[in-house]
């Protein structure tokens, strides 16, 4: 008896895999407009979308770059962008997820242990640099600001 269920088509011509090749992130083999399928359907109105799509993406990121230097998410906006851009771009689809693989790498660099003691050294003499500044400011001229001499 059919059950109408189509095997997998990986599960069948897949090879054995690591450890590390299950982790990581799935790559789409081919893309895909995510458009709705009645824009597809029509030339000029999936080409109107896609640029519907380009200037959404775009004004985003925008946004991030605008937000790097004012008060705000950038890093976050212009991930948001390029997600955007993504669902219709390849290119973009193809940065964000090497955006994401750097960023999970960085993670990584960040957790060993050689780099904490490092980052922790850096943070303490830091510390006592600006302790140091701080108490020879006020030994030098007392509890008075610059700004409060009359």
């Amino acid at each position: 008896m059919d059950t109408g269920a189509v095997p997998d088509a990986d599960a069948t011509t897949a090879g054995p895999e690591t450890a590390d090749e299950r982790s990581q992130v799935p790559r789409p083999r081919h893309h895909t407009s995510r458009a709705p399928h009645f824009v597809k359907r029509s030339r000029t109105l999936h080409l109107t979308w896609q640029i519907g799509v380009a200037i959404v993406g775009f004004a985003v990121i925008a946004a991030g770059m605008a937000m790097m230097v004012l008060p705000g998410p950038g890093i976050p906006a212009l991930l948001v962008g390029l997600a955007i851009l993504g669902t219709e771009f390849v290119w973009a689809q193809r940065t964000l997820l090497w955006t994401k693989d750097q960023a999970a790498k960085a993670a990584q660099r960040a957790l060993d242990p050689r780099t904490r003691r490092r980052n922790m050294i850096i943070l303490t003499a830091g510390c006592v640099l600006i302790a140091a500044t701080a108490g020879g400011y006020l030994l030098t001229f007392g509890l008075v600001l610059p700004w409060q001499v009359w």
